[in-house]
């Protein structure tokens, strides 16, 4: 591992994510202490979605590890449970995976009963796009656009998929049946980071964004992403969010089109969520660090305790929490897509049956209104 005073130290063009390690110990606080940071995190969403109850569709009724996952979830209490695919070939699925899908709804979306009445609703939503009663009709017979739409209608509080769809076929499906949020035109991701100590901090969390969708976020984006991110955390990690806007500079130590970018993206956060404690732009140190953000920014209401981290765009927020996760050893819980009228999440198609679950335990939390 590079040492914070190696010259090849691969993080110099990114100063706001070199300050984070600089304040972090790496040599007292091993990797090894995480696995209780992540069950602690875990479990205290999955018991706030038992409580709060819910249901969510599981559109990829193909592939093994929704099977295992759905009994797990009923099991567990977190959801009801809706499982999509073929009849015939998801019960010789469960049979030949031995997964009891006692409880599960299972629902085969060529042959339901409501998918012209689907249909209609989908070609009167895209028909300025051009959308015929035959396309919709074609589209809802895929589980990805029919669960969707489950969710669009309230039948279904999330959908949880990715296993076996990418995630541009993931987020297609939820933009055009689900949409965006009101007040809000940005569908984002964010990650719930549990580091496991920071300035005395046990099993600190901080949420990171965006660090998974737009690669070049505009002011109003970024305005939108910090706003999302917020939320999230809240709802989650159950944290009082205090959102600092990065950038290279604080308050305007340095002019550029960059920190331009970030200034502009604050003022519109400020008056979209006036009672947001939100701020920048700030360098990293100065947004997490008390005596160097009393120095750097005094007047500021987040400077040395930000916990909600605005990157300036997906690659300072991609490579920022893959070095935190990797060089700390924190649990990097996520993406959490954001931005949606409703929770539709994506999972990476190497994801396990674990992962299914924790994210549908998020999926149900973030439905809360």
């Amino acid at each position: 591992m590079p040492r914070r005073t190696d010259r090849n130290f691969p993080l110099r063009k990114r100063p706001f994510l070199v300050k984070f390690f600089t304040y972090f110990d790496f040599d007292r606080y091993p990797i090894k202490r995480i696995e209780g940071a992540k069950v602690n995190l875990i479990e205290s969403i999955k018991n706030k979605a038992k409580v709060q109850g819910g249901s969510v569709v599981l559109p990829e009724g193909d592939d093994p590890r929704m099977h295992h996952a759905a009994q797990i979830i009923v099991k567990q209490g977190l959801a009801q449970v809706y499982l999509l695919g073929n009849l015939d070939a998801m019960k010789a699925l469960a049979e030949k995976e031995g997964a009891d899908l006692t409880g599960v709804h299972l629902i085969d979306p060529e042959n339901a009963d409501n998918r012209a009445e689907f249909a209609a609703e989908y070609e009167e939503l895209r028909k300025h796009k051009g959308m015929t009663r035959e396309k919709a009709f074609e589209a809802m017979g895929d589980p990805l656009f029919y669960g969707a739409m489950m969710v669009r209608k309230g039948i279904v509080d999330c959908s949880v998929a990715g296993a076996m769809n990418t995630t541009g076929d993931v987020l297609r499906a939820a933009l055009r049946v689900i949409g965006v949020k009101k007040g809000s035109k940005t569908v984002s991701s964010c990650f719930l980071m549990v580091v496991p100590e920071f300035q005395g901090e046990r099993d600190k969390v901080f949420v990171f964004g965006d660090c998974a969708v737009l690669p070049q976020p505009t002011a109003e984006q970024l305005a939108d992403i910090a706003i999302a991110s917020a939320e999230t955390g809240r709802k989650c990690a159950g944290i009082d969010p205090a959102v600092a806007m990065l950038s290279f500079s604080t308050m305007g130590s340095a002019d550029h089109p960059d920190t331009e970018k970030v200034r502009e993206a604050v003022a519109i956060a400020k008056e979209k969520a006036p009672n947001l404690a939100l701020d920048g732009e700030l360098q990293l140190d100065a947004a997490i660090i008390p005596k160097v953000g009393q120095k750097k920014a005094p007047s500021s209401p987040v400077a040395g305790r930000a916990n909600v981290l605005i990157f300036p765009d997906l690659d300072a927020g991609n490579i920022g929490y893959k070095l935190v996760q990797r060089f700390t050893g924190a649990e990097a819980v996520g993406p959490i897509i954001q931005g949606l009228a409703k929770p539709a999440n994506d999972l990476s198609r190497g994801c396990s049956i674990e992962d299914i679950v924790n994210v549908t335990a998020i999926s149900i939390v973030n439905s809360a209104e």
